[in-house]
């Protein structure tokens, strides 16, 4: 095969990411005869992540889409596979300049895809849903009923400075993010 297989970002209806993945990859299975690495649509992704939610009280594990609205696909860029490709239904077009479609560079699809050292993530990120100067209140713990104001947020612990007036001082406590209720 003459060309090289590069990534291409597609933009689709929001939610509709994995059926647009689904509908690429059985029409990519409906050609005759090739190997995966013969064929010029290689590989479809809808990158994800997991991140850490509270939801009634307890922890969970959700998967989110890091770019919604978009499916990526490696594969060699033609006539045939671009027509393929924008006649998928809930695709709504190439990533790109103009009416051409542009390859993610290198580094870009190196980090979506984990590659890059930076991105060495072995954990679910916790998601902590307060900000700096948010008012709290504490729901759990020695300081129930109690409401103070965030000082900083620590997403690797999962934990949150707050600072509460205890018999009339400012004090600094450090609670678990999952104590606490925003107003």
């Amino acid at each position: 095969m003459a060309a090289e297989a590069r990534w291409y970002a597609i933009q689709t209806y929001s939610g509709h990411e994995n059926k647009v993945k689904k509908l690429i990859e059985h029409r990519v299975a409906e050609e005759p005869g090739e190997t995966p690495e013969e064929k010029e649509i290689q590989e479809v992704i809808v990158p994800t992540q997991d991140v850490v939610e509270i939801r009634n009280g307890k922890r969970v594990t959700v998967t989110r889409r890091l770019y919604p609205g978009y499916v990526l696909v490696r594969m060699v860029l033609n006539q045939r596979t671009q027509h393929v490709i924008n006649n998928i239904q809930g695709v709504i077009k190439f990533v790109g300049p103009g009416k051409e479609p542009q390859p993610l560079r290198d580094e870009e699809i190196n980090k979506i895809l984990g590659l890059a050292p930076e991105v060495e993530e072995l954990e679910p990120r916790e998601e902590i849903p307060f900000r700096v100067g948010q008012v709290v209140e504490v729901t759990e713990g020695p300081f129930t009923d109690f409401s103070g104001t965030v000082q900083e947020i620590y997403p690797d612990k999962g934990k949150v400075k707050v600072e509460v007036s205890l018999f009339g001082r400012a004090t600094s406590v450090e609670l678990d993010y999952t104590q606490l209720k925003g107003y």
